[in-house]
This record gives structure tokens, sequence and C-alpha cells, in this order.
């Protein structure tokens, strides 16, 4: 039996919804970037961004390139960066929207 599409694009929102991972993701769309130039932008536990940067890899969402001891790290594609500029644009009207209503409750508050 298949997958229903919709259950497919909720688990691929699942593997995004993590702090590291967006974070790597968003490093990675200037290019690809060694381990240790991840680690040094993200300050997380080699272990755990190891373990992020797995999910990442499974997923096809990133890919790993091996040369000597050295792993880069690329995204798989450049729809991930408009995925993530989507992302920032729909935050900032968001946000935006909550911005609107914290001044409209301070302006009330200072009506009183």
């Amino acid at each position: 039996m298949s997958v229903p599409l919709y259950e497919t694009k909720a688990e691929f929102f699942r593997m995004l919804g993590h702090p590291v991972r967006i974070r790597v993701l968003e490093l990675l769309q200037d290019g690809p970037k060694p381990v240790r130039d991840l680690l040094a932008a993200i300050e997380v536990e080699p272990s755990n961004l190891s373990q992020q940067l797995a999910v990442l890899r499974r997923s096809g969402i990133v890919t790993a390139t091996r040369t000597g001891s050295t792993v880069v790290y690329a995204l798989a594609g450049g729809d991930v960066a408009e995925l993530l500029a989507a992302a920032r644009r729909i935050l900032a009207v968001l946000l935006a929207g909550r911005q609107d209503l914290l001044d409209e409750l301070r302006a009330a508050e200072t009506a009183r």
C-alpha cells in the first residue's frame, strides 16, 4: 500500500523540524562546508552535529564527500535554499502581525 502524499510531506517537514538541521541548511546555502566549519558556526557537540547530519544525509537533502579525513557537506539541490527563503518570508509576515498585536495591546494599556 502506498503512503499518501500528505503523509510523505508531513514526514519531510518533521525531518526539517530540528534547530541544528535548519542551521546546517542555512549555512550550506553559501556553498559546501567541511564538518569543522559547521561545528565552529553551530557550536554543538560533535556527536549531536553528526547525528543531525546523518538525518539530513539519509533524507537526501544534503550530500557528503570525503577527501582524506575531511568530510564536506553540500545541499543536494537549490530547492532547499528556496524553501528556506520562503520560510523566512512567511515568518516575517507572521512576526510582523504579532508585533502589530503587541503594539495594539501596549497602546490599549497606555490609554487606561
